[in-house]
């Protein structure tokens, strides 16, 4: 729409300019052409007819003739009242002819300048309040209307079966809201999609606006802040003033807590820009007028600043939480997004889902693109499944850095630090069992030890986090013991094993000297609740919970040692395998460890994690 715009412009300017252009050269034209004519007196005409100086026809027209000398000069002279012109031409041999006058084609040499500069003058009235106009559109608001050719409706929509149902009765009242209303039901005016990002909100509210087949307003909730004060309030009036000629409709707000923060929090007062148009959307929405058939559906991922005016009841007075996919919601979203691309015999887009715990339909999407790019760029027709492994693991962390050279030196420290991983992921129960491990860098990291779990867990006992930690913390162990040093490559292992030791102590209770005490620190209201911590509680507390995490992290590095000393030969075979393939799968690990199929004592999780980050040092 803006590009048409944009050329529609363009020919109203060249418009512009050709007809000034016609009217100037009409001028100099019309100038000219008098201006070569001269004007004699009668008296001299009849002398230059008797000296034989007419050159060709006289042209005689309404009391003027018209002629030409025969030194190539045009004139016209005033005819008066002679009787005797007629017999003096035909004496010197002068043709002559009698036109009748039309002084319609005479008046317009005269008319046609005069409409081609009000036609000018109308332009350049008309454009000035174009831009005018186009200077005061800042305050209307521009929603995004899809093309109904391309409905979305819920089978374009996986997973998200619970937020789909709490959809179908908003459906239902857009679809026959008289069914509701004699009953004296009142369907929700607002609803709240609260979710982490990816996870299908925008697609959720157009598939609502598809299934009930009327239009479907969107619109971003930055889009409603200008650099100009009021503008705000001014595209939210706008915004309903165009969904009640659309009702019933849907007007979406995505990315709500832009404009929805908590009012009077921290720096600025009440007429802030940004409260303002918050005030304008709660009067819309609940206000002192009444819009029936419009409901308001929303998106944040932030639900926890947004004002509490806003989210009451008789706004947003439905909350439709939509959270991360399961492992059988993501092989849904995976069969959706594979539905028109050629899949290989190979691919098992549940093992696929298994692999990608934790990950969003926008993650997933992605995945399934990168696979077909892949597979597209090696000239196969079809996808198999060693293009979704690299898709996956491209996604996930990074590119494979091919170029980059490591020495057998960093590359012998790098498999040590990966098999110590490994082997202590391998012996300790209750933790996840390892899916493959590498040497080849990705990203940032050098080496990686990916975890692949086959079902979804949302408890975990203390047990499963020490043994958590002690694996996190083996490779960091495993160069100590083999070099005697410490390498910089542990520095992810060593931040989230600090986060996870910090969570056990202070909010989960898994302390045994600190007992079942929650220590979490709570958020300050400050700019609509950023990130600001307040503590609640001593110092002398603080130094506790201080040698609590310490001691957790010592605990779990030495379960770690005691574990490599003690298969230090399994170790050794781990590494030769690493440096020889870079990439060994689970069967293999099993193989060289000598772990029979079902001797694994582990169990899975909803999430994969990278184990290990091995950066380079500086």
């Amino acid at each position: 729409m803006e590009e048409k715009g944009n050329n529609l412009n363009f020919l109203k300017g060249l418009l512009l300019w050709v007809l000034i252009g016609i009217f100037i050269i009409g001028l100099l034209k019309f100038s000219q052409f008098e201006s070569k004519k001269i004007n004699l007196i009668y008296s001299d005409f009849i002398n230059e007819v008797k000296k034989g100086n007419i050159e060709g026809v006289l042209t005689i027209k309404k009391g003027v003739i018209y002629g030409k000398l025969k030194d190539g000069r045009s004139f016209y002279t005033y005819l008066g009242e002679d009787p005797d012109l007629n017999k003096i031409l035909i004496e010197n041999n002068i043709s002559f002819k009698y036109e009748p006058g039309n002084w319609i084609f005479e008046l317009i040499p005269y008319i046609v300048p005069g409409l081609i500069f009000f036609l000018i003058f109308w332009m350049v009235i008309r454009q000035a309040n174009l831009e005018r106009n186009r200077v005061m559109s800042f305050a209307k608001s521009t929603p995004i209307i899809p093309n109904p050719k391309n409905r979305v409706t819920f089978e374009d929509v996986a997973g998200c079966e619970e937020a789909k149902e709490e959809l179908k009765e908003i459906i239902e009242f857009l679809k026959n809201p008289k069914k509701f209303q004699k009953l004296g039901g009142k369907i929700p005016k607002g609803v709240l999609l609260i979710g982490p990002p990816g996870t299908g909100k925008t697609l959720l509210a157009k598939a609502v606006a598809g299934e009930a087949g009327v239009p479907f307003l969107g619109m971003s909730g930055s889009d409603f802040v200008e650099m100009f004060v009021g503008v705000g309030a001014a595209r939210v009036r706008d915004l309903f003033r165009q969904a009640k000629r659309l009702a019933p409709c849907i007007v979406f707000i995505d990315e709500i807590d832009a404009v929805g923060r908590q009012r009077f929090a921290g720096l600025g007062g009440g007429h802030d820009e940004r409260e303002q148009t918050l005030n304008q959307l709660l009067v819309e929405m609940d206000g002192f007028q009444t819009d029936e058939g419009i409901i308001v559906m929303a998106a944040t991922n932030r639900p926890d600043v947004l004002d509490p005016a806003l989210t009451r009841p008789g706004r947003f007075d439905r909350t439709v939480v939509v959270t991360l996919p399961d492992v059988k919601a993501r092989e849904k979203i995976l069969k959706v997004h594979t539905k028109n691309k050629p899949l290989a015999e190979t691919v098992d887009l549940s093992l696929i889902a298994r692999a990608t715990p934790g990950l969003s339909g926008a993650d997933l999407a992605n995945i399934v693109n990168e696979a077909a790019l892949l597979a597209a760029r090696k000239g196969k027709e079809k996808i198999d499944m060693i293009d979704f492994e690299e898709a996956k693991d491209k996604v996930l962390m990074g590119v494979e850095r091919k170029s980059l050279y490591v020495s057998e030196e960093e590359k012998k420290i790098i498999a040590y630090h990966e098999a110590g991983h490994t082997l202590v992921q391998k012996s300790l129960p209750e933790v996840y069992p390892v899916h493959k491990v590498t040497i080849i860098p990705r990203g940032q990291a050098l080496g990686t030890t990916h975890i692949l779990p086959d079902k979804d867990r949302f408890l975990e006992s203390d047990v499963y986090y020490k043994n958590s930690l002690a694996a996190l913390l083996a490779g960091r162990a495993t160069e100590e013991i083999v070099f005697g040093k410490k390498f910089t490559g542990s520095e992810n292992d060593l931040r989230i094993a600090t986060e996870i030791a910090k969570k056990m102590v202070c909010e989960w209770g898994m302390s045994e000297n600190l007992g079942p005490v929650s220590f979490r620190q709570h958020d300050t209201v400050f700019l609509g609740r950023d990130l600001i911590q307040q503590r609640e509680f001593s110092e002398e507390t603080s130094r506790e919970i201080d040698k609590e995490i310490k001691m957790i992290l010592e605990e779990a590095e030495k379960k770690a040692k005691e574990i490599i000393i003690k298969n230090r030969d399994k170790l050794d075979l781990l590494v030769k395998e690493l440096l020889e393939k870079e990439t060994l799968t689970s069967e293999e690990i099993d193989k060289i460890l000598g772990i029979k199929k079902g001797d694994e004592n582990g169990h899975n999780e909803n999430r994969e994690r990278d184990e290990t980050d091995n950066r380079r040092a500086g």
